[in-house]
């Protein structure tokens, strides 16, 4: 399982990164980073920034993390390019690429293009395409991507599937099981659907302060105890099913980390607004109300809780 992960303030405090790194092994059991993605605004980083924020995963991680992936995506070709051998250069385990979202490719070939181009400035390191459609507004199915990568781009390593299309997404693993590619999905939500459809991990934003619930479905799951990882997908699905309600994202994922961890994440650049003190009190009562924070933090009992 990946963890995205954020970063803190409007200027980024690079000193809690270790910090941050020890919470997420030592408090979610999470081992494997995806960094500068949707959750850490990558796109609303320099470029400075984000070698800067590479960097630090890495040799903050050094010893303690298993994977270290980062996300070199970019609309400037060059600057996708620059920031794949930047990630080879300080050993990083892979790079992640979204499709060009403002002039968009129009056809599989076009976006394969573009990503042989940026996986070849990292020719030794495992390339992963990362499918968001919700945000890049390039509609081209995943599984029209995976037909003959490899033989283009020899690193590609696997997908991280960030959308609801369950259908697109068991292509993908269908069409493909002769390889030994990663297919990673990133719908917390909807994680043992696709489990069952294939998935071989996971990356999201809700491991930052879930990651062991989610844990716990995984282990559930690997044991073939079916009943067990439904309830904790459906325990999963209550929490975020009401922070949905209330409006979540990038931000409101910042408090909650914020509140769990006790890692200040600081708020998130403009455009987005930071989350209101009325959305943090409400995902703390739910939090608590379903046994997500520890037992020394509940005030009010555990009426509800997920088991």
């Amino acid at each position: 399982m990946f963890q995205e992960v954020t970063f803190s303030f409007r200027e980024i405090n690079f000193s809690v990164i270790g910090q941050y790194v020890d919470y997420l092994v030592e408090e979610q059991g999470v081992k494997n980073i995806f960094v500068n993605g949707t959750t850490g605004e990558g796109l609303s980083l320099s470029i400075s920034e984000r070698r800067r924020v590479a960097e630090e995963w890495v040799t903050k991680g050094r010893n303690k993390l298993d994977q270290i992936v980062i996300h070199v995506g970019a609309l400037s070709l060059k600057e996708s390019q620059e920031l794949a051998q930047h990630a080879a250069e300080i050993g990083a385990d892979g790079i992640a690429v979204i499709a060009p979202f403002f002039l968009k490719p129009w056809n599989k070939d076009v976006l394969i293009n573009f990503l042989k181009e940026v996986a070849a400035a990292a020719p030794a390191l495992p390339f992963y395409y990362y499918h968001i459609p919700a945000l890049t507004g390039v509609k081209i199915r995943a599984e029209e991507v995976l037909g003959g990568i490899q033989e283009k781009i020899p690193t590609f390593q696997g997908l991280k599937f960030s959308d609801t299309d369950l259908l697109d997404f068991g292509q993908c693993v269908d069409q493909n099981r002769q390889r030994q590619f990663a297919f990673l999905f990133g719908v917390d939500e909807q994680l043992l659907s696709a489990l069952v459809m294939g998935a071989t991990g996971a990356v999201g934003s809700t491991y930052n302060y879930l990651g062991k619930k989610t844990n716990q479905m995984l282990e559930a799951f690997e044991r073939k105890d079916f009943s067990s990882a439904l309830n904790h997908q459906f325990c999963i699905q209550r929490f975020i099913n009401f922070v949905v309600k209330l409006g979540f994202g990038v931000s409101q994922t910042k408090a909650i980390m914020t509140l769990v961890s006790g890692i200040p994440m600081g708020p998130p650049r403009l455009p987005l607004q930071k989350a209101s003190r009325e959305f943090t009190d409400n995902a703390e009562a739910k939090l608590r109300s379903l046994d997500f924070l520890s037992f020394n933090d509940l005030k009010d009992g555990n009426l509800g809780a997920c088991s």
